[in-house]
């Protein structure tokens, strides 16, 4: 096949060149991309509210609006989906990233405009290909095909014509330029299919003969499919299947826990992996440098973004900064406004600024107690419900809980495991299992794609902690007593492997 990367190289070096330009002048670039966004939007509906055709400083927009969670917005959002046009972006939006998170509900939509898709999600993952090629001169990334893996729409929502709501990949991959979908796999048809009973067989033949050179997904997803192949063609080996692969963009979930696994199945000789922080609400940053996992901040692509510092994130008054306001070293709650409608929004993340000029962060965790190990975004309000209707039906009395993940390793499937303090034990065990993953499900839209069929998560486990465990744990942190709190869910194991060794020392 016809190696395309020479012929195309000089039009990402010219944007790296775009963004090198820029790194001295972050608060310029950002300056400008508030006013692009504020003028854009002088017509909405809550561009009138708060008469964005007179806001001329960052002062006077950060003065006029507030800080807004997805519950503030969820009234005008559920309006775009409805069809209103001119709410928080002009026009009509038609497509949505349905996630979970909510307060009341198993999904929250995510509006992506025309703009965001041009202006952040296809910008921010042709950036990523421009720092690709720079830190791999060598590279030959055009002379094969992307494996971009996908998700699904949700089709059994009623939406007006023509509004798709679905995972953000599922929408940009419908969405695509038809050229770039030349370069690709698997087709839109296989891409796009719900069920992963019936989608990973046809991905792992959709992908086993062709010339695969790069891989872009979410890790755990990934890891999955990559194993399938292996299985069917009986290699152990990923570059015995595909010779020229040569990077996997991932994203989504912390790639930590899973590189180990990775390495052990790619001939790290050819193989890299570049790091980029992609979400629903935006494409934000990307590794730049194979030497330090901290990532480049994008700041021309449809985004204007402010920090509040973590141990305010509680406050009803707390300060915001602008990025020329922020400190290297420091961690911040995420705040973005941006071309989607998205206005001095609290993502929910959390970052740490490793370094200015240029700006680099690498993302701390979320503002809220959360495993999403797997991609299923189990929210501590997901596991309260849940904990709660399965205590009315068996009849069991839970003192304390918390719950992290388990990896995958080797045949072993990743799961979530349950340690639990009974007043009163359930009268079966496995029943209160089969119940509480139950109501999870029910709970959680993320949480139940990712546990169909056992393929991302098995069944979760249940460990009965020993009376009086946590307050043990508790006076370890030296936070027991009357403001204690019990972390209810962790994306890393720490907390629950602590107390795991308690139990031994007991």
């Amino acid at each position: 096949m016809i190696d395309f990367t020479p012929f195309v190289r000089s039009h990402f070096m010219a944007r790296l060149q775009q963004q090198v330009r820029y790194i001295s002048h972050a608060d310029a670039v950002q300056q400008g991309e508030l006013v692009r966004l504020i003028e854009k939007a002088a017509l909405t509906r809550i561009g009138r509210k708060y008469d964005f055709s007179s806001i001329r400083t960052y002062k006077q927009f950060a003065s006029r609006l507030p800080l807004y969670s997805y519950e503030d917005l969820k009234p005008h959002i559920l309006r775009m989906v409805n069809g209103a046009k001119d709410e928080l972006w002009p026009g009509q939006c038609f497509n949505f990233a349905q996630s979970s998170g909510t307060s009341d509900g198993r999904s929250k939509y995510i509006p992506i405009t025309r703009e965001s898709f041009q202006w952040n999600h296809y910008q921010g993952a042709s950036d990523v290909v421009s720092h690709y090629l720079n830190l791999n001169p060598e590279s030959r990334i055009f002379a094969g095909k992307a494996f971009i893996l996908g998700g699904s729409f949700a089709n059994n929502l009623q939406v007006p014509r023509g509004v798709r709501v679905g995972d953000l990949s599922a929408n940009l991959i419908e969405n695509m330029n038809p050229l770039a979908n030349l370069a690709r796999i698997p087709s839109k048809q296989v891409a796009l299919l719900e069920n992963w009973a019936e989608k990973l067989p046809r991905l792992v033949d959709a992908s086993i003969h062709a010339n695969v050179t790069n891989l872009s997904g979410v890790p755990s997803w990934f890891l999955t499919v990559l194993k399938e192949v292996l299985n069917k063609t009986g290699k152990s080996c990923i570059h015995d299947v595909w010779p020229n692969l040569e990077v996997f963009f991932h994203g989504g979930i912390a790639f930590g826990p899973y590189r180990k696994q990775y390495e052990e199945m790619c001939d790290m000789g050819k193989m890299h992996f570049l790091d980029t922080y992609n979400a629903s609400e935006g494409f934000f940053a990307v590794q730049s440098d194979w030497q330090s996992e901290a990532m480049l901040l994008l700041l021309d692509t449809g985004v204007f973004y402010e920090f509040l510092p973590v141990e305010d994130s509680d406050s009803d008054t707390p300060e915001v900064y602008p990025i020329w306001e922020i400190e290297a070293g420091r961690t911040y709650e995420l705040i973005i406004t941006a071309a989607n409608g998205l206005w001095r929004y609290r993502l929910g993340d959390t970052v740490t600024i490793e370094q200015l000029n240029p700006v680099k962060l690498t993302i701390a965790g979320r503002t809220h107690s959360f495993i999403n190990a797997f991609g299923e975004e189990l929210m501590v309000h997901n596991a309260d419900k849940a904990i709660e209707l399965t205590e009315q039906e068996t009849g069991c009395r839970i003192l304390n809980y918390t719950a992290a993940p388990v990896y995958a390793h080797g045949s072993k499937s990743g799961h979530h495991q349950w340690l639990i303090e009974f007043a009163t034990q359930p009268a079966d065990k496995a029943v209160f299992m089969q119940l509480l993953d139950q109501h999870l499900r029910e709970a959680n839209s993320d949480y139940d794609a990712k546990r169909t069929d056992d393929i991302f998560l098995v069944m979760p486990t249940l460990v009965i902690a020993p009376t009086g465990l946590f307050d043990r744990w508790l006076a370890t942190t030296g936070k027991l007593g009357g403001q204690r709190k019990v972390p209810r869910l962790s994306n890393n194991r720490d907390i629950i492997d602590q107390m795991l060794e308690l139990i031994k020392t007991q």
